[in-house]
């Protein structure tokens, strides 16, 4: 299955059914919402009255000189902005909170449909872009539902108000006084699919460039070796102009609604003067009403001029949201399915048939089959690049084969819980992940059995698995700190971590990936003799180029051109490993 989010044009969400979706993050938030919502037609009802109570003070009270009356008015203006500042504050608080759940919620899901992808996606995904995801796009989201969605809702109402009092008050001005609203809603719509375009296209050279920084950063050792400082500024000077580039032309095209809607909005306040001056002339306006009516084009386009930006937030969070969406509506292809029976079987694992490709890429197994027997060890050599690895990927089930079944224990692997599976299958890499925290945090990784342990408890556990001279290689025992980056240890000692990790779970199939290459010999023969006091049923299958790692295999597979071929002794393993050296 291609999971490539790069490649791949992220869904263009309509923006009802984005907003549907977004919906499902803020059921919780409906009584806070509706709060926020009582708060904004307040505002919008107090910002409303207060023209027409400027217009009809002007007219009754200050053309007559009873300024008697001015003050009360004055009074009853300041009561009513002091209301509006309590409600405008109330909304302010309501929808901060909101936006910050709603992005906590969000990123969430993000990370929680991660957590459920196979090793494919992120084979073919950038980690830097995974992260600028979760990080800059579901921002872009809490920064419109936070700061703009209230007020965007709260301008449309203003707007809605202030139109519905330009008709009552005089139809024919109204009319043309809301005329320029119309062009102004035409460019909307013409202008709208544009700037969320280029929006998209930042957020992908963002998320580009976050990409290429996490891996100039990761190899950063590997360049100092090779001195090559000036690669790493080429890639990333690259990238960097790239998304300037994009970043530019996303602000443009975020920056063309503004100066359009304050051109038509002053159209608007030219149309009402003209108009309204002519009315006057005619005894058929007065000049407070000429003022309220100033105030109520001022409170339409003003929002209308408010919502240009608001406007363009709105499509870069779109623009977010489909990135987004692009990780949400993705579905892990390694699923449970099928039925198993309880049937016994000689074999813990069997290959039937099976062939595998890599998305986009060549067939690299062809047709093979083979059985791992109980309680047997075997190991497969070849040359680099022969199939030896995706061999053992695909005995643990990190991808499924292309064609072909993979049978554990006489059943579909494929039906087996992922629990259940990854307790029975044990993986040790070549180069193990570890997690930041201690050496106890490490090994019990994934399980669950020895959680509640005390350290004492855990050590006399690790004693009776023979486990205990791997850790008196470390100086404060379980409470040893590890990094992640693996600055605090040495490469064998992460893996020595790795082999108490997998032999704690005691698994009936132990596959290991040249897990003996960054250790000393010494350290080594120790390991095969706790690989000798597993329990008798355990299989084991290694990787491994050292003669002695694989010296005492039951079983011999040579992994070569997409085959796996019984080799019989390690003679003939070595000699069909040199036959094709020379070959190659």
């Amino acid at each position: 299955m291609n999971y490539n989010l790069l490649h791949t044009d992220p869904p263009k969400t309509k923006t009802l059914a984005a907003l549907k979706d977004l919906w499902r993050f803020m059921a919780g938030e409906k009584r806070r919402l509706l709060i926020a919502l009582i708060a904004i037609l307040i505002t919008s009802g107090l910002n409303l009255l207060a023209p027409w109570l400027v217009g009809h003070t002007i007219d009754t009270y200050i053309a007559e000189g009873q300024y008697r009356g001015v003050l009360v008015f004055s009074g009853i203006l300041l009561a009513l902005y002091l209301c509006t500042l309590v409600t405008q504050y109330v909304q302010t608080q309501l929808m901060g909170g909101v936006g910050q759940r709603v992005l906590y919620q969000l990123r969430n899901a993000v990370f929680t449909k991660l957590q459920e992808l196979p090793a494919a996606f992120f084979n073919q995904n950038k980690a830097g872009d995974l992260i600028s995801r979760i990080n800059n796009d579901t921002d872009k989201i809490n920064q419109f539902f936070s700061q703009s969605l209230m007020q965007f809702v709260g301008g449309i109402f203003m707007m809605t108000g202030a139109g519905i009092f330009l008709l009552v008050i005089h139809a024919e001005l109204g009319a043309a006084t809301l005329l320029p609203a119309v062009m102004i809603l035409i460019f909307t719509k013409i202008a709208s699919p544009l700037v969320k375009r280029r929006s998209a296209r930042s957020m992908q050279s963002t998320g580009n460039m976050s990409a290429e920084i996490q891996e100039s950063l990761s190899n950063f050792k590997a360049i100092i070796a090779f001195n090559r400082r000036d690669y790493f500024r080429s890639k990333f000077e690259q990238v960097n102009k790239q998304n300037y580039a994009a970043a530019i032309s996303s602000g443009v095209a975020n920056s063309v609604f503004m100066p359009v809607f304050t051109f038509f909005s002053g159209m608007a306040q030219l149309v009402v003067l003209a108009f309204g001056i002519y009315l006057i002339s005619l005894h058929h306006f007065t000049i407070g009403l000429l003022i309220s009516y100033l105030a109520y084009a001022n409170n339409f386009y003003m929002p209308l001029r408010q919502l240009a930006v608001l406007w363009a937030n709105f499509q870069t969070a779109m623009a977010g949201w489909d990135r987004i969406s692009g990780i949400l509506g993705l579905e892990t292809d390694l699923v449970v399915s099928g039925s198993r029976t309880e049937k016994s079987s000689p074999f813990i694992m069997q290959f039937r048939d099976v062939s595998f490709r890599y998305p986009d890429g060549k067939e690299v197994l062809h047709h093979i089959s083979f059985d791992l027997e109980k309680g047997k060890t075997y190991a497969l050599v070849g040359p680099t690049g022969g199939g030896k690895t995706t061999t053992a990927s695909l005995i643990a089930r990190l991808y499924d084969p292309s064609e072909g079944v993979v049978l554990l224990d006489g059943n579909d692997i494929r039906s087996y819980p992922h629990a259940e599976r990854t307790q029975r299958i044990g993986f040790i890499l070549q180069e193990p992940f570890l997690f930041t925290g201690n050496l106890r945090d490490n090994i019990l990784y994934g399980n669950e059995t020895y959680y509640d342990h005390t350290n004492a408890q855990l050590t006399d556990v690790i004693r009776e698995a023979g486990l205990d001279d791997l850790l008196e290689r470390f100086p404060e025992g379980l409470d040893t700190p590890v990094q992640a980056t693996g600055e605090s240890i040495s490469l064998g000692q992460k893996q020595l971590i790795a082999f108490i990790r997998a032999v704690l779970r005691r698994p009936d199939l132990l596959v290991l990936d040249e897990a003996t290459a960054n250790i000393d010999t010494i350290t080594e023969k120790l390991l095969d003799d706790i690989l000798k006091k597993l329990p008798e049923h355990t299989t084991r299958v290694i990787i491994a180029h050292r003669l002695n790692t694989i010296a005492n295999a039951d079983e011999i597979f040579f992994v070569n051109a997409g085959e796996v071929i019984h080799a019989g002794s390690l003679d003939h393993a070595m000699k069909m490993l040199l036959h094709e050296k020379r070959e190659s």
